[in-house]
C-alpha cells in the first residue's frame, strides 16, 4: 500500500505525510480520537468559525517541523533521517494526552493528571505497539536526547507547537492579530552550541510572534466569554462528580461513567493500564451528548447549569486587577441562596472567584536566542530594540469574579 500520502489542509495548503511509520501512527486510534476534540474548547461560542481539531494540528505541527528540520540541515547541521523520523513523530504526538474539553477535564476528570504526562503514557504504549520504534522520539519528547535543540524544536518557547497553534488558531478565529511570520522564523533558524537560534535578520517576525501570542490570550485564549463557558463546563462536571461519588448514576457513556464514578490520579494511570484505554474512548461527543441528558436531570444544580450552557446563557465574567471585594462577593452569593434556594456551599456553583495569568515570554531556560551577525548569541529580550519585550517577560495575572447572569440587578 502507498503511505506517501498528502493532506490539504486549509492553512499551509498541501502536507506530506514522510514515513510509513508516521503514516501508520497517524492511522492509530489514539492520534485518529483527536478528529473529535476540538482545539480550542469552547471557544466557538465566541468565535464560531473556531472548531478545528487537535488533529488539524497535530498535522500542521508534522508539517511547519519537516520545515525546520530541511533548513537547519540545509545550514550544515547533521541531522540523520531516523533523527528526522523521531522528531516528527515526537511532534504529530505531543497533544495525543489531551481529554475532550482538555483544560476543564485536568482538573475534573481525572484529579490533577497533566495531558503532557498521559501523552508520555501513550507514547509508551506505543512504542511497545510498534516493536521499539518510536524510542528516539520518546527520548526527544522527554528531552533525554543528546542534541538538545531537537526537543527545543518541540517544546520551547519558539518551538513547532507555537508556531502551528498561533497561526491555526488565528486562522479560524479571524483574529488577524495572531498572525505570524512562521515560514520566515523557520527560514532563520539555526543551532549554535546545540541550542536552537533565530539568526538576527529574523529578530522583527520573533517580537511579531511574542506580540501575537500575549494579544491571542487576551483576545481568544482568555476572552472573558470564553472563560465563562469553560468556568461553567467545569462547574457542571465537578457537579456530576460530586453527585456520582455520592451513589447517583447519571447518564454517561460507559468509560464517561467510569471516570465520573472513580478518582484516578497519576497512580491510577500508572497501576491499571485499562485506565489510558479508558481515557482513549473519550471525546467532545462524550461529554456534550451527558450535558443533553443532565439538563432535565433532578439535581437543580446540574440541570440549570447544563441547560444554561448548552443556551449559550454564560456565567457573566469581570476581570479586575485586584481581587473582587469579599462584601460583593457575599451580596451575590446571598443571592444565589435566596434565588435558588440552596445551601451556602452550593452557592459556590453560581458565584466564586478564581484567577487567570498570561506569560508571553519567561527569560532564562529555554529562552529565546538570536545569533547575531558578530557570531555571539543574545538574549531576544536583549537582542531586540524593542522595549515592549521586557514587559512581556512578565507574568500578568489578573482576578475574575462569575456568576450566573439572572444575579446581575
Amino acid at each position: 500500500m502507498n503511505k506517501k500520502k498528502i493532506i490539504n489542509d486549509p492553512v499551509y495548503g498541501f502536507i506530506t505525510i514522510p514515513s510509513e511509520l508516521v503514516y501508520d501512527l497517524i492511522q492509530h486510534p489514539y492520534v485518529q480520537r483527536l478528529r473529535y476534540i476540538k482545539q480550542l474548547g469552547m471557544t466557538h461560542l465566541v468565535y464560531p468559525g473556531a472548531l478545528h481539531t487537535r488533529f488539524h494540528h497535530a498535522l500542521g505541527a508534522l508539517h511547519l517541523m519537516g520545515l525546520a528540520v530541511e533548513t537547519i540541515r540545509s545550514k550544515g547541521q547533521a541531522i540523520s533521517y531516523e533523527e528526522e523520523e523521531a522528531v516528527s513523530i515526537a511532534i504529530l504526538l505531543h497533544d495525543i494526552g489531551h481529554g475532550p474539553f482538555s483544560h476543564a477535564l485536568e482538573h475534573t476528570i481525572v484529579d490533577g493528571v497533566s495531558h503532557e504526562h498521559i501523552s508520555t503514557l501513550l507514547m509508551n504504549n506505543l512504542n511497545r505497539e510498534f516493536g521499539g520504534r518510536l524510542s528516539m522520539a520518546l527520548e526527544i519528547f522527554n528531552n533525554r536526547y543528546h542534541k538538545k535543540f531537537l526537543y527545543q524544536l518541540v517544546s520551547g518557547q519558539l518551538d513547532i507547537d507555537r508556531m502551528d497553534y498561533l497561526n491555526r488558531d488565528s486562522f479560524f478565529t479571524g483574529v488577524s492579530e495572531g498572525v505570524i511570520s512562521f515560514d520566515r522564523i523557520i527560514k532563520m533558524l539555526d543551532v549554535v552550541d546545540d541550542q536552537l537560534v533565530v539568526e538576527e535578520k529574523g529578530i522583527y517576525s520573533v517580537e511579531k510572534f511574542l506580540i501575537a501570542r500575549r494579544l491571542m490570550y487576551w483576545q481568544v485564549y482568555l476572552h472573558k466569554t470564553v472563560i465563562g463557558a469553560e468556568q461553567m463546563l467545569v462547574k457542571i462536571l465537578e457537579r456530576a462528580k460530586e453527585l456520582s461519588l455520592e451513589g447517583r448514576n447519571l447518564f454517561a457513556s460507559p468509560c464517561f461513567s467510569y471516570f465520573l464514578k472513580n478518582s484516578i490520579g497519576r497512580n491510577e494511570f500508572s497501576n491499571d493500564p485499562g485506565n489510558i484505554e479508558r481515557f482513549t474512548r473519550l471525546d467532545d461527543n462524550d461529554i456534550f451528548t451527558s450535558l443533553k441528558v443532565w439538563a432535565d436531570d433532578e439535581d437543580e444544580i446540574l440541570s440549570t447549569l447544563c441547560s444554561h450552557l448548552i443556551s449559550r446563557n454564560l456565567y457573566k465574567v469581570e476581570i479586575t486587577n485586584e481581587p473582587p471585594s469579599s462584601e460583593k462577593v457575599n451580596e451575590l452569593s446571598e443571592k444565589v441562596i435566596n434565588e435558588f434556594g440552596i445551601s451556602e456551599d452550593d452557592s459556590s456553583y453560581f458565584v466564586f472567584t478564581d484567577t487567570i495569568r498570561n506569560n508571553a515570554y519567561s527569560v532564562g531556560d529555554g529562552s529565546i536566542k538570536i545569533l547575531m551577525k558578530d557570531g555571539s548569541i543574545q538574549d531576544i529580550t536583549k537582542a531586540s530594540d524593542n522595549s515592549n519585550l521586557e514587559a512581556l517577560a512578565g507574568t500578568v495575572q489578573k482576578y475574575i469574579l462569575c456568576y450566573v447572569k439572572e444575579l446581575k440587578n
